[in-house]
């Protein structure tokens, strides 16, 4: 796994944590929580790619 997934990872978790604090003290509850989830499906999705990676590789040593 690469360094730079980890520190993309960590970048937008602060953004949204960020973003977060800024529309609850703005009294946004309902946008606050669009975008933690909008958040948490991105890196689902980053997540997603690097397992299905993994598998092609695993399928690859073996011969599968």
């Amino acid at each position: 796994m690469e360094i730079d997934l980890i520190f993309k990872i960590a970048a937008i978790g602060i953004i949204v944590a960020v973003l977060n604090q800024l529309l609850i003290r703005s009294g946004r509850e309902e946008q606050a929580m669009m975008t933690t989830l909008a958040g948490l499906i991105v890196v689902l999705m980053m997540i997603i790619q690097e397992i299905s990676t993994l598998f092609d590789t695993i399928k690859s040593v073996f011969g599968l």
